[in-house]
């Protein structure tokens, strides 16, 4: 497997960061999770995904439809019914983001005495300085 800074260097490097940063942000791994299974309506998206607000609800679905990730569907009904969905291009990121979605369910508990063993630590040099 190729290093992450050769892959960088191979590429062009603010793209290459650019395409890291929107499908490594918090709310596009969860919502490509959550689309997943099949399309969802924006209330729903908004309901199943705990703590978003609907702005940042709507910019990152909006980014990810930008980067052809996810589809948007307008039924011209009234009122209006939208559905997202991940496009086929989209499912080719779902193996690896539900995998890091699987380690981080998996190792929470580590990872908070981690944090808690860190933290006493390094309260613990504050009093030296």
């Amino acid at each position: 497997m190729r290093s992450m800074g050769r892959m960088c260097l191979e590429h062009d490097p603010e793209m290459f960061r650019s395409v890291l940063d929107r499908v490594g942000d918090k709310w596009s791994l969860i919502l490509i999770g959550l689309l997943d299974t099949g399309s969802m309506r924006f209330t729903e998206l908004l309901r199943t995904t705990p703590g978003i607000s609907r702005r940042m609800l709507t910019l990152t679905l909006r980014n990810l439809e930008r980067d052809g990730i996810v589809k948007r569907t307008v039924y011209p009904e009234i009122p209006p019914r939208v559905e997202y969905e991940v496009t086929a291009f989209g499912h080719t990121l779902t193996p690896p983001v539900l995998g890091l979605a699987r380690w981080a369910a998996e190792n929470q508990d580590a990872i908070v005495a981690h944090r808690r063993a860190y933290d006493e630590a390094a309260g613990d040099l504050d009093d030296v300085e």
